[in-house]
């Protein structure tokens, strides 16, 4: 994130019953202007697919109306770009959206209970491979901070042949990507403008779902986080990750919980939650959820008068993440850390963050605003 970038503006619809009937064909260039994310395009298509048709989901206000393509489980109108590749009997499509109403499951939130494998592919991304809720062969890859989904159709794709799908998307307009990675979570994500229900969503490796109303967090303005962050002893800073959102959630002071959305200059993300201890989802030891992942407990560095406290750590690969963290501060709150994936935010890399956090944290004393 580049704070003296200038922010991005995107186009939207004024009423839900303005939505497209269908959602239109439209090249990713003219459809950038329409979308709250970077809108990412294929420069090569695998061998034998020589069509590739994109549509645009225009974002609108919540509301239920008969219209193609919206999703069938939520009031919600987010933006959304789908693009079908097909060619020599096979096919396949990409999703491109911001999501934004809890963090990205284990980073694919599509993949969500199946085995995956990850590829990089390069600048630090990595993709995920492995199968969708609806048994498809699939990919899934967040890419300054975009989630791209892919899900086979027809024919077979070789792993080779979807990684190099990935690696050759481009944004479809450079000059956006600053622009949006300078825009904070909190302006760009539809639920945080507009408050719509989700359904209940995993978050990670440990058993902590978000969802309903309980997600309707309290967003902080931009102009009084820095503020807000100091008042409540909360690191600006973690690594070359910046402090640029910040949400409360839950009903009263005891059960609120503080999540705070941390960018990197190249769009990776982390996510600290802060919740008093013994209220709230947070729980020491967690829960491990259903997805395959790989647990362990270590111990944090004792600083002087302290004690060993044990972290209690998630990942999907020890070389590239996802990463679940949740310990227990001094202070008497409970903590969790969430990580994207990529080359750099393995386990060794993430384990240094969330020891820098915990010293950095000045919770002793503090309460959460009711």
């Amino acid at each position: 994130m580049n704070p003296s970038a200038p922010r991005w503006h995107w186009r939207t619809l004024p009423r839900a019953d303005a939505l497209d009937p269908v959602p239109p064909t439209l090249a990713e260039t003219d459809a950038q202007p329409w979308c709250n994310f970077v809108l990412w395009q294929p420069t090569r298509l695998p061998a034998g697919c020589t069509t590739a048709t994109g549509t645009l989901r225009r974002e609108a206000p919540p509301g239920r109306v008969d219209a193609a393509g919206r999703t069938p489980w939520s009031d919600a109108n987010p933006a959304g770009y789908r693009t079908e590749i097909s060619g020599g009997g096979r096919r396949l499509r990409l999703k491109q959206f911001l999501y934004d109403w809890a963090f990205p499951a284990a980073d694919h939130p599509c993949l969500w209970g199946s085995d995956t494998r990850p590829a990089p592919l390069g600048e630090g991304r990595v993709v995920w491979l492995g199968t969708d809720y609806l048994g498809h062969p699939a990919a899934s890859a967040r890419m300054a901070r975009t989630t791209v989904e892919l899900s086979v159709l027809d024919g077979d794709f070789t792993d080779t042949e979807l990684t190099d799908l990935y690696t050759a998307l481009r944004p479809a307009d450079p000059s956006a990507v600053p622009r949006i990675l300078a825009t904070p979570f909190a302006e760009l994500s539809y639920w945080a403008r507009h408050g719509a229900e989700p359904v209940s969503v995993p978050t990670g490796v440990f058993h902590v779902h978000r969802g309903g109303r309980e997600a309707e967090g309290d967003w902080i303005p931009t102009a009084q986080l820095p503020a807000f962050l100091t008042t409540h002893g909360i690191p600006h800073r973690a690594g070359v990750f910046r402090a640029e959102s910040a949400a409360l959630f839950g009903d009263g002071a005891a059960g609120r919980a503080l999540d705070v959305v941390y960018l990197s200059p190249a769009g990776g993300e982390l996510r600290l939650t802060v919740q008093r201890t013994g209220a709230g989802r947070l729980t020491v030891p967690p829960e491990q959820d259903k997805h395959p992942a790989t647990t362990e407990v270590h111990t944090l560095p004792a600083p002087p008068g302290d004690f060993a406290r044990p972290v209690h750590l998630g990942h999907l690969s020890a070389e590239f993440g996802a990463c679940d963290a949740i310990w227990q501060h001094p202070g008497g709150h409970t903590l969790r850390l969430l990580g994207s994936a990529g080359e750099g935010l393995g386990r060794d890399a993430f384990l240094t963050l969330v020891a820098g956090l915990d010293t950095a944290l000045d919770l002793t004393g503090k309460e959460l605003p009711a």
